[in-house]
């Protein structure tokens, strides 16, 4: 066990995309507990798109970081100090908000014990279990509300979110179109995962694949892009359609400024529905999520794929990567062994 801490900072806010330098790698003592807090051995670390949200200076869902202060996110690991915290034992996995370090030091309220799901890894529980899948459900089933035969189209339905949402889509009798970007992906999609079909929208121009591919419109839309693809797809949603807003990646590097939907009448005239949502939102419904979830992954009608990162010293260049979309699965750095 390590007695340092390696550990990236936020060196400055990004005035677009991250790049390098933005963090700052750093190496210090191992953290001690305060009062109402733990600290916890970090075996994996979870990037995902809302990293960036949470580099600008302006509070979102979460608090804004201090300048200088470790770079925040979703953990699993054991715990090594409870300081007067009387529920989590030494040893105890558990999962939450934590740092980008190899060790984790926050308020126990950031915390709470590791998912009890049958057969399933630390790794998956973090990856799928945590927030990725749930996300999907949640948002699917309540703002998609998915009908047989309907059609759904998913934006970045090869990450981890976009897949989940489509594949469940498949499960719930739906024609299922994903969009993502570059032919290996969309071969994923088709392939592997069984969509109806899928759009390159880095070769391919989405307005005439969308209309090729949904002839009869578009139900339901899955949104985790914004920007010009959204104006775009909302040009196809039918009367009546459900757009989810899951998320905004469009608009990550500028701060979350955006300015769609620019043809904002379409939603009108159309009688659309568009709701935005955080996962959190349905903590108190998290059970229901995991027995589905566990189940559909157990009879092989849930598939996933991760994009492992060997080492905490690339984790930086990694989420690099995830906002340029040169990842191939859930991004998951390695921290340590069990």
């Amino acid at each position: 066990m390590r007695n340092d801490n390696r550990h990236w900072v936020i060196a400055r806010r990004p005035s677009g995309d991250l790049t390098t330098g933005d963090l700052e790698f750093r190496q210090g003592p191992r953290p001690v507990a305060g009062k109402g807090q733990i600290v916890v051995r970090n075996e994996w670390l979870s990037l995902d798109p809302t990293n960036r949200l949470w580099m600008q200076e302006a509070d979102t869902y979460l608090p804004a970081i201090p300048l200088g202060q470790p770079m925040r996110g979703f953990v699993v690991g054991k715990v090594v100090d409870h300081g007067d915290q009387e529920n989590f034992a030494i040893g105890s996995y558990v999962m939450g908000i934590g740092s980008w370090s190899d060790y984790s030091c926050g308020p126990v309220a950031n915390f709470f014990p590791m998912f009890d799901v049958a057969n399933a890894s630390p790794k998956d529980l973090l990856g799928y279990y945590y927030h990725i899948a749930p996300t999907a459900y949640f948002g699917l089933l309540d703002i998609g509300q998915p009908k047989i035969g309907e059609t759904l189209v998913v934006s970045t339905a090869a990450g981890a979110v976009g897949s989940i949402a489509a594949q469940l889509g498949k499960v719930w009798g739906c024609r299922v179109i994903g969009i993502a970007g570059g032919k290996e992906k969309c071969d994923w999609l088709i392939n592997d995962l069984g969509l109806d079909g899928a759009i390159d929208y880095k070769s391919e121009k989405l307005s005439d694949r969308l209309r090729a591919l949904c002839p009869n419109g578009v139900d339901v839309f899955f949104d985790n892009v914004g920007g010009q693809m959204l104006n775009t797809v909302l040009n196809q949603v039918n009367i009546k359609g459900r757009v989810v807003l899951c998320g905004g990646i469009s608009a990550y590097g500028k701060n979350g400024r955006d300015d769609t939907p620019g043809n904002y009448l379409r939603l009108i005239v159309q009688r659309i529905r568009a709701e935005g949502f955080v996962v959190l939102d349905y903590l108190a419904r998290y059970p229901e999520a995991l027995r589905a979830i566990a189940t559909l992954h157990g009879e092989g009608r849930l598939k996933w794929r991760y994009h492992d990162v060997d080492s905490l010293e690339d984790a930086e260049a990694a989420c690099i990567d995830l906002y340029a979309g040169r990842n191939h699965g859930k991004v998951m750095v390695k921290i340590a062994d069990a």
